[in-house]
């Protein structure tokens, strides 16, 4: 039985309505009476979606497109650089990032991060299949992405931006401010699809105009030319290319503090931020890295290292 417009929802309705084929998106754009996807829809959909990358993969005429498209990106990123560290905002099951990193350096540090657990930790599960072991991933969001300001040199998007039509330019402002050298973004491009083509990029709230968007706010666009090729034809991508100003000088750190930016402490079995006093828990090998992952505990390094200050605490209360 379908739940009225405006019904409570549960994830386990959700989940069973994914499992008879609906559109989760479209179904809680619907209930929510929404005309755009908000960040918890894309989570609840994509993480409902986990595992069918991988599963598509095991298809010859997948895994063939992979390779042709990995291997495009691939080889621009190496005409741009000679990347030392490179990040997918994104990164789903990590089927675009090992095809990616099979035709880069093997010493290059490489991360990626996803709003999904599920699907960051079926990423971990998918480059180990692969070979691939020296990946860093975590959870994070697009508006908050958890990495040092100028700290990766190389960072790209694959379909990632797709969903969040209406907050391009927050999204945008995150990527360039953690790309060091190059920011390479692979979208679907609303100015050159077709009339049938927009109705579903509407009807799927995706993003549009990065280009503009990107100029509007004095980025430098080094290139911006449609993908020669699309998984789906109905959703036609372009290729932007963003170059940051050159001499800006590489973080000292990677993984940061969501809210402030900063560097992260792992004590015990968690990350934490001493400018937000914040601890963001570590499960099942994954960092999680988003702002509401986070526990405020202001006391945390006294605990840990067992330096409790009572006579501090006495004090401060009144007590």
């Amino acid at each position: 039985m379908e739940k009225g417009k405006g019904m409570a929802i549960t994830p386990r309705w959700l989940k069973s309505m994914y499992d008879r084929g609906k559109n989760i998106s479209a179904l809680m754009r619907e209930q929510k009476g929404l005309s755009h996807n908000t960040e918890e829809i894309i989570e609840v959909s994509y993480d409902l979606h986990t595992g069918s990358y991988i599963y598509d993969m095991a298809d010859e005429r997948v895994s063939k497109y992979q390779e042709i498209y990995t291997a495009e990106i691939s080889k621009k990123i190496l005409s741009l650089c000679d990347p030392q560290s490179i990040l997918e905002a994104g990164v789903g099951e990590a089927t675009t990032l090992s095809g990616v990193l099979k035709n880069l350096k093997k010493d290059v540090k490489s991360f990626g991060f996803d709003l999904s657990w599920s699907r960051s930790a079926y990423a971990k599960h998918w480059l180990q299949t692969q070979g691939i072991n020296n990946v860093t991933l975590c959870t994070g969001t697009l508006f908050h992405i958890p990495f040092a300001d100028n700290s990766i040199d190389v960072v790209y998007t694959s379909h990632s931006i797709e969903s969040n039509g209406g907050n391009e330019e927050p999204i945008l402002k995150e990527l360039f401010r953690v790309a060091r050298k190059f920011l390479v973004l692979i979208e679907p491009c609303y100015e050159i699809a077709d009339e049938e083509q927009r109705r579903r990029m509407d009807f799927h709230g995706y993003c549009k105009n990065l280009k503009g968007i990107a100029v509007s706010l004095g980025y430098d666009i080094w290139e911006h030319r449609p993908m020669p090729f699309n998984a789906n034809p109905l959703n036609p991508a372009a290729m932007t290319i963003i170059k940051k100003k050159a001499g800006v000088s590489p973080s000292s750190y990677y993984l940061a503090c969501p809210k402030f930016k900063t560097p992260l402490e792992e004590m015990g079995n968690i990350l934490f931020s001493p400018e937000a006093l914040v601890a963001y828990p570590i499960v099942g090998g994954i960092p999680c890295l988003r702002m509401e992952n986070g526990i405020f505990a202001s006391k945390y390094q006294e605990v840990v290292s067992g330096n409790y200050d009572l006579g501090s605490a006495r004090k401060s209360t009144g007590a």
